[in-house]
């Protein structure tokens, strides 16, 4: 999967989450999820969970914890497809 595909299908998911509309607007590989989008830790799970859901992977507890910005997403995204 092209990495701009990536990215679209990981905005359409956080986007539910968002509290920042102009970071949002600026979403790019450098975004952090909870400091810029400021999506609160709890939202931040529900965002793995449809991560999942959106590319059927498994998202393992240590990778969970480094998925904070849109790079490690991308990152751990294109790792568990690889693995399948």
């Amino acid at each position: 999967m092209k990495k701009e595909d990536l990215i679209a299908t990981l905005k359409k998911i956080v986007k539910p989450y968002i509290q920042d509309e102009k970071a949002f607007e600026k979403l790019s590989e450098n975004t952090d999820f909870m400091k810029d989008l400021k999506i609160n830790s709890a939202n931040l799970v529900d965002v793995i969970l449809d991560v999942e859901d959106e590319f059927d992977i498994v998202i393992d507890n240590e990778s969970m914890e480094k998925m904070l910005s849109v790079k490690a997403a991308l990152e751990i995204i294109n790792t568990k497809l690889n693995e399948k």
